[in-house]
């Protein structure tokens, strides 16, 4: 359990430095240790959400809830995952059923309040004020609400319409003020921006103490694609509401306007700024999302402008000569910096597979075979190698399969063929012949004449995470893969 402690920590490390990815890698690879390790999972969710990877983050926090089904923070990440999503309902009901075992919790308190303020945000700025919120690019775009029958059934008397010349002065001006923003937003919904532009800079003539005006004034500018105006517009209500005392959740709409805006100006930068502000002034779900995601696209743009084939290929040389020296673990780390430098390169993953197949860990070593064909179809040595840690794994009929790829791409291929004889070889012959004949190899004998090795495999038996350990021996490890390719031991 200390390499799945030391693995967490990793992940828990990279993930306070908002190195996601790194997270995912190190948390992926203790559950392979620890496949019941609920917080593992937990933790995982919480590096998916930040990448803005919602549907992963959904998954893992459903894994952690069916491990731990009374854990309140498994509830909290399936929230905080599903609100990603924009699944408001299954946020809701996440939250709720936390509560059930932990009605005090914080987290589940908030992210249910949350939910819940957004829906009605939603309902209403889709209602009286639809302007008041941008079109998101998200999977709500474009849904419609129809009314139900209880909705559509006999309104009460409206009540008189107040008379202007019973007001004072500023009631008047409140009340005219109004009455053209109401004409703005029906010339909005028709698209017809100037008319709605000239309403709203009527409504601020009548009424300049309102931040809800140049919001809208700021909606018609974003909605025209005039961002610089859209930004300008969106600062002068800030100002306007900061003077004023506006509602704090109105200065965040103006924040994340900005934040919108600079979005689709693709400075991502700029937009996590105003996401940020925003979320200073009123937190809610659909922010904590936009945030989430324009964090995502940074990294992105940070990957793709470290990418530079030149280093890959020193680092790629790196890993070749710890590889030689049998120090499989450093190989990794120069493989893994090569594949940064040159994502689409097939021969660094299937490199970094030779490097889990000596170190038996064989799901991420299938990972990386399973990365370099999607890569190169034609890559012939991602099937062999992928047949080698099938048989590894004693999945003698997958391992035949991928043999039978690379003939397909090769019949002449002497290493498929090899490995092609030998499954089909195991299929015809019993468990007991396979043992008989590996007993049969002076080399195999010598190696479990070993007291030293005896004492290893009586270790791996009892505790099957020891191998892990063993295996940073290279003299240790050839001696394992030698049993393990005679079908002496298995590693499942």
């Amino acid at each position: 359990m200390d390499k799945v402690n030391e693995l967490k920590e990793k992940g828990n490390t990279a993930l306070n430095a908002e190195k996601f990815d790194e997270a995912v890698a190190a948390y992926t690879e203790a559950i392979a240790l620890d496949a019941n390790n609920h917080v593992l999972f937990s933790n995982r969710s919480a590096a998916y959400a930040k990448a803005g990877k919602f549907k992963e983050a959904l998954e893992d926090a459903e894994k952690t809830i069916s491990l731990n089904p009374t854990w309140a923070k498994g509830y909290s990440r399936k929230g905080a995952a599903a609100a990603g999503l924009r699944d408001y309902m299954k946020a809701f009901e996440a939250y709720n059923e936390g509560l059930k075992y932990d009605p005090q919790n914080a987290i589940l308190l908030q992210g249910r309040t949350e939910i819940t303020s957004s829906v009605l945000n939603y309902m209403q700025s889709h209602g009286d004020i639809p302007m008041d919120v941008d079109p998101q690019q998200s999977s709500t775009e474009g849904t419609t609400f129809e009314s139900t029958p209880a909705a559509k059934a006999a309104e009460p008397t409206k009540p008189a319409e107040p008379r202007p010349e019973d007001m004072t002065e500023e009631e008047r001006k409140k009340y005219f003020a109004k009455k053209e923003k109401e004409l703005g937003n029906a010339a909005y919904k028709k698209k017809e921006f100037d008319t709605a532009l000239k309403h709203y800079n009527a409504a601020i003539e009548h009424d300049p103490t309102d931040i809800t005006f140049h919001n809208n004034i700021a909606a018609v500018y974003f909605e025209r694609k005039e961002y610089d105006a859209c930004i300008k517009q969106c600062e002068k209500g800030i100002e306007v509401g900061r003077e004023n005392r506006a509602d704090f959740k109105l200065i965040a709409k103006s924040l994340a306007r900005i934040g919108n805006t600079y979005r689709k100006m693709e400075n991502y930068k700029q937009a996590k700024f105003y996401y940020e502000k925003a979320m200073s002034e009123h937190r809610t779900p659909e922010i904590k999302t936009s945030l989430s995601e324009v964090e995502a696209k940074i990294k992105e743009e940070e990957r793709r402008a470290y990418i530079d084939p030149t280093k890959a290929e020193e680092e790629k040389e790196k890993g070749n000569d710890y590889f030689k020296k049998g120090d499989y673990s450093n190989a990794v780390k120069h493989y893994t910096e090569a594949i940064k430098r040159n994502p689409d390169d097939p021969k660094l993953y299937s490199n970094r597979a030779a490097c889990y197949t000596k170190l038996a860990a064989f799901d991420l070593g299938l990972k990386d075979c399973d990365t370099c064909i999607k890569l190169d179809e034609k890559f012939i040595k991602g099937y062999i190698r992928k047949g080698k840690i099938l048989q590894g794994m004693q999945q003698t009929s997958k391992a035949s399969t991928a043999y039978q790829k690379a003939l397909e791409l090769d019949p002449n291929n002497a290493e498929a063929i090899d490995g092609y004889r030998q499954c089909s070889m195991n299929f015809q012959r019993n468990p007991q012949e396979v043992l008989k004949n590996a007993m049969a190899d002076p080399e195999i004998q010598q190696i479990l004449k070993d007291p030293a090795m005896r004492m290893i495999l009586e270790q791996m038996q009892n505790d099957p995470n020891a191998v892990k350990e063993h295996l940073q021996n290279p003299a240790i490890a050839d001696k394992i893969m030698k049993l393990l390719e005679s079908g002496i031991i298995q590693i499942h």
